[in-house]
């Protein structure tokens, strides 16, 4: 697993905030969450896109570390794993949902590659 160089230097809750769910694959993550629901690693993988197995690995430890997604495994074979947005990962849906509002107005879409839950997104 990646190891940071330096200490976490957060000195604000905005700071805070975009770590928690800034850059690109935690919001994609958990935009992917909110409009799916429960989903399968397998199945999250597919969501995404382009994502390599390790990146999606070490952003889904990052997000049950800070709360923001649950990983609930179940006794069974095959072993079967969910993941889903926990209240506070609920919580953050509006606000990516507002900051996309903005960035819609400046933003030179890419309909081509774009995600299918950002066509669902209202930010026009």
């Amino acid at each position: 697993m990646y190891q940071r160089k330096l200490d976490r230097d957060i000195r604000c809750p905005l700071e805070y905030g975009l770590e928690v769910f800034g850059g690109k694959w935690n919001s994609r993550i958990i935009c992917v969450l909110a409009a799916k629901k429960v989903l399968r690693y397998s199945e999250l993988r597919k969501e995404m896109g382009n994502i390599t197995d390790a990146v999606l690995a070490t952003a889904l430890k990052d997000l049950i570390a800070n709360e923001i997604i649950v990983r609930k495994s179940y006794d069974e074979i095959p072993p079967r794993v969910e993941y889903s947005l926990t209240e506070k990962g609920a919580s953050v849906v509006p606000i990516l949902q507002s900051i996309c509002q903005w960035a819609g107005i400046f933003y030179k879409e890419d309909s081509e590659h774009m995600m299918v839950h950002c066509q669902k997104c209202d930010y026009r």
